[in-house]
């Protein structure tokens, strides 16, 4: 099993590094997480911020806070969505790293679908689509 996992956002300027698994896999579908991500979900997974490390391209990352308790990270470069996190409560401490920015192979044991409710309405899942090719 890896121990470690590298990322890095779109044009490379910023690359980190995971020194545990991610954990609390999720697919978001809240508003906030489409639009971040421009997509009809977007996919994380958590660590505590003590085991995330900034290996290049510190000073790329911008932040936005997105709510009053949820601070977003995202390269200033090419826009990239890396991480989140809350500001205060419970799991201020976590850092959630957007999955699709990771460049060492990841497989969770378990995932879970949150904010379905929030759903966008063009979305479909896979297994409701018509396959072809």
């Amino acid at each position: 099993m890896i121990d470690t996992y590298e990322g890095s956002c779109l044009c490379a300027a910023i690359c980190y590094l995971l020194l545990t698994p991610p954990k609390a896999v999720s697919h978001c579908h809240c508003s906030q997480c489409r639009k971040s991500h421009g997509a009809a979900f977007a996919s994380y997974g958590s660590v505590p911020r003590s085991q995330l490390r900034i290996l290049r391209g510190a000073t790329n990352l911008k932040k936005f806070a997105s709510s009053p308790t949820v601070m977003r990270e995202f390269c200033g470069e090419c826009g990239s969505s890396l991480f989140w996190s809350r500001t205060q409560g419970e799991f201020a401490d976590w850092v959630s790293v957007a999955l699709g920015t990771l460049d060492t192979p990841f497989l969770p044991r378990k995932q879970k679908q949150v904010h379905v409710d929030s759903a966008a309405p063009w979305y479909a899942p896979v297994s409701a689509l018509t396959h072809t090719g």
